[in-house]
């Protein structure tokens, strides 16, 4: 057989696609793996949604093909909800594109806009996807500090000084994966500012805008004057709808910007099924914000139960007001957190993110995801506990 590209190479394999495929493994020999790893909803979207989905999908003409650009009607829903949320106004046909979640549009995004000897700006600690589509689009990486004495915010100043002449876009991702960190009006506004100096695109990755914590409530990257012109923000209705496997998300954002990331994306998929579409509607039009409080009330109180236990477990909490995860830093010297990231799932049975995946600045961390039902959420911190005054 001939090799594969060169790009495939040079890329190593998706982080989340390795610990999957291990904890299969471990499973099959009997183990009992508890996952406390991937961000993947546990609770079921909203019946209203599930129920559009349903009557779309028993209707004759809810079978074809529905276009590249999704419906005129998800695209007003879409920019009903950003003028609704943020005060932002939106042209549905120019500034709105659907996505099958945000995670492809991430991808895409680099394809179109990075070559070879390009160079896109990704934090050190941050979702793997960012440096991903770099490499697969034959661009390389210059890692940005975002560290935890700043909040786990971008350190535009220390930015300033080492940008590389060839940078083009930088990503930002606030309520944060994997810290839960949080970012205000104000510093989106001096990364707006920041981004039209250096003539970079700006990319915000926002799926986790509505889960918060604590009375937070997050915002956009598109509201600073300009924004819109310079920046693109991705949402995505598998956290805030937990809607993970329908693969429904938007980009929204300059249209020069969404222009060229649709030509990638018609190059490559044909849109989504008709219903999905239509269940994002009803999603974003008639959901209630008290099923989000309600929803997000669970998940903040799996939050607390992780911070209290993550002490007694060899880890620094980082306190999360937004996003699915609670970030820990291994207090052991004798561990980085891949090691002890091993030794839990070995021993204790409970699967973890290492924080190396996310970045060179997340090798003394671990991530633990707050989308495990209560029970067994429970099982694990108790396993977790006493694994680990066993070992000392």
């Amino acid at each position: 057989m001939p090799s594969v590209a060169e790009r495939l190479r040079a890329l190593p394999a998706y982080p989340f696609a390795l610990i999957t495929q291990r904890v299969a493994e471990l499973n099959a020999q009997g183990a009992d793996i508890i996952n406390l790893d991937v961000g993947s909803p546990d609770m079921p979207p909203p019946k209203l949604v599930i129920d559009t989905l349903s009557d779309a999908a028993h209707r004759s003409d809810s079978h074809g093909y529905s276009g590249y650009r999704g419906t005129p009607g998800f695209r007003q829903a879409v920019a009903d909800y950003y003028a609704r949320r943020f005060g932002i106004t939106l042209n549905p046909n120019t500034h709105v594109l659907p996505l099958m979640g945000s995670k492809e549009g991430i991808v895409n995004l680099s394809l179109a806009y990075l070559d070879r000897g390009d160079i896109s700006l990704v934090p050190e600690v941050g979702y793997p996807a960012y440096s991903m589509g770099a490499r697969l689009a034959g661009a390389s990486v210059h890692w940005v500090p975002n560290p935890e004495s700043l909040g786990y915010l971008i350190d535009f100043d220390a930015l300033e000084h080492t940008l590389p002449a060839n940078a083009k876009l930088i990503w930002l991702n606030y309520p944060h994966n994997p810290t839960g960190a949080v970012a205000d009006d104000a510093f989106y506004a001096r990364a707006a500012d920041f981004c039209r100096r250096h003539d970079l695109l700006m990319a915000s990755d926002n799926p986790y805008v509505d889960v918060t914590f604590d009375g937070f409530r997050a915002g956009s990257a598109l509201k600073p004057a300009g924004a819109l012109d310079i920046g693109i923000e991705f949402i995505t209705f598998s956290k805030t709808f937990n809607m993970a496997g329908w693969r429904l998300g938007a980009a929204v954002g300059s249209p020069d910007v969404l222009r060229a990331l649709l030509t990638v994306k018609s190059n490559m998929d044909s849109g989504h099924f008709l219903p999905v579409y239509e269940a994002g509607e009803a999603a974003l039009e008639e959901v209630p914000d008290e099923w989000i409080a309600a929803r997000n009330m669970v998940y903040q109180r799996r939050r607390d139960r992780i911070l209290g236990a993550m002490p007694r477990i060899g880890l620094a909490p980082f306190r999360p007001l937004g996003a699915l995860y609670v970030w820990g830093r291994v207090l052991d010297p004798s561990l980085d957190g891949a090691r002890y990231v091993e030794e839990a799932l070995m021993t204790a049975h409970v699967s973890m993110a290492p924080g190396a995946i996310y970045g060179p600045g997340g090798t003394q961390y671990v991530r633990m995801s707050v989308c495990t039902v209560d029970d067994r959420l429970e099982q694990a911190l108790d396993r977790l506990e006493r694994w680990y005054a066993g070992r000392s």
